[in-house]
């Protein structure tokens, strides 16, 4: 009964509405003050005319009974990564054929909602096709930041057959847009990692039945780029084997470079675009590793840290997007003390859950002395730990990189907004 209400006060009456309301009243008002029941007849059917059509506008659904209809939506790529051009295709169509569904497309006008982050400044420009049996929009979208922003519902304006009132309803559910962030390839070198065996002896001796393939990327030894499979696909493809395997890298994440819901800034104090500088480095990192076969897992820090330690992915196509789907809802601590406290129980849960050999790479800011603690622990338990330790300023960083270094952390700094490749090679230039 609310939502009947609802739809009927929504309701308006068109230019065409008001002239015969207005001269319908005048009518009554002249038929009785001359006592003409004739003209005060024709004065109430103007006026009961336009009530009719009010309330059954008002009460009319589009996407129920004979005449119901459909909105379909899709947008391609999905998911979209940040700054890049999507396409949106919209059909509104009947839920089945029939006259009166005709008809109710016939007379509605179209108009999407679409969330700012999706649509921008100008917002959105669409193409219309009508048809008889269908409507069909499509127009781009280019999200300005990483999240799930939303599209529709569908905003719907129609008139009666007659032309005497106007009302706008929305019709359809909404479409949540997953955005990626934007990730840079970085020069990730096998070889600067090690293998598990045989780190700096060149191409390993496996048997051929476990040999699998993947892309050749900078730094891998030339010897083991397999000529044949490289001759048919136009591109080099180096030996890798999955029994002894390239070294597992756990790329993790300081929440307190994000700012929390609702928020500008940071528990780090940086400004919200820095923080999603954060996470496209992040997610560079570990979808370069990925790409070079490495066995990969993006940890953001959490106090329910087992569960998000747990699992490595591979495979470029499958794993990198496992990746970046999670990175779409990741924000920020409320609060320095719950950074400090994610920190350490992320901390203890990969002491407890490291794989033999694994690599961890941790992008951070400046930590309080019970972070780094814990992280000296991790250091005797992993083979090889590195830290970017992203600030403004380097002196703000100095106790940080001093802790890390003393408990055999490989550390560099990076400021916010630098150059993704420069930041990962100042990195590597320390671990090399």
């Amino acid at each position: 009964m609310y939502q009947a209400v609802r739809r009927v006060t929504r309701v308006r009456p068109t230019r065409r509405g008001i002239a015969l309301a207005l001269t319908g009243g005048a009518l009554l008002a002249l038929g009785a003050t001359l006592g003409l029941p004739d003209v005060i007849g024709l004065g109430a059917a103007a006026v009961l005319a336009v009530a009719v059509s009010w309330v059954t506008q008002g009460v009319q659904r589009l996407d129920a009974g004979r005449g119901a209809l459909t909105v379909a939506r899709q947008v391609t790529p999905a998911p979209v990564v940040r700054g890049e051009q999507a396409t949106t295709h919209l059909v509104v169509g009947p839920a089945a054929p029939s006259p009166v569904a005709y008809e109710r497309l016939a007379r509605i006008r179209l108009s999407e909602q679409a969330a700012h982050e999706l649509a921008g400044h100008h917002g959105v420009r669409a193409r219309v096709t009508a048809r008889p049996d269908r409507i069909e929009v499509r127009y781009g979208i280019q999200p300005s930041r990483r999240g799930r922003w939303s599209l529709g519902p569908l905003l719907t304006t129609r008139t009666d057959a007659f032309g005497l009132v106007r009302t706008t309803q929305p019709l359809g559910e909404r479409t949540l847009v997953a955005v990626w962030p934007r990730t840079s390839e970085l020069s990730v070198r096998t070889g600067l990692l090690g293998d598990l065996e045989n780190a700096g002896t060149g191409a390993r001796l496996t048997a051929p039945d476990d040999a699998v393939l993947r892309e050749y990327v900078p730094g891998d030894d030339p010897r083991r780029v397999h000529w044949p499979t490289a001759a048919r696909q136009g591109r080099l493809m180096v030996r890798t084997d999955e029994a002894a395997g390239v070294r597992p890298v756990t790329v993790v994440l300081d929440r307190a470079l994000l700012p929390a819901p609702g928020e500008q800034r940071s528990v780090a104090g940086t400004l919200l675009g820095d923080g999603e500088w954060a996470v496209e480095h992040v997610a560079s990192l570990a979808c370069s590793f990925l790409a070079a076969g490495h066995p990969v897992r993006l940890v953001a820090t959490a106090r329910d840290a087992v569960r998000e330690t747990s699992g490595f992915v591979t495979g470029a196509r499958t794993g990198r997007a496992a990746l970046l789907d999670s990175t779409i809802d990741l924000d920020g601590h409320r609060t320095a003390d719950d950074a400090e406290t994610a920190f350490v129980a992320t901390a203890t849960a990969l002491r407890l859950d490291h794989a033999p050999g694994e690599v961890t790479v941790a992008v951070l800011h400046p930590q309080p002395p019970a972070v780094l603690r814990e992280l000296a622990v991790l250091s005797t338990e992993s083979t090889s730990c590195w830290a970017l330790v992203v600030c403004r300023r380097p002196v703000d960083a100095e106790p940080t990189v001093a802790g890390l270094r003393a408990a055999g952390w490989r550390v560099a700094t990076a400021e916010p907004h630098a150059p993704h490749d420069q930041a990962w090679a100042a990195l590597a230039e320390r671990a090399a």
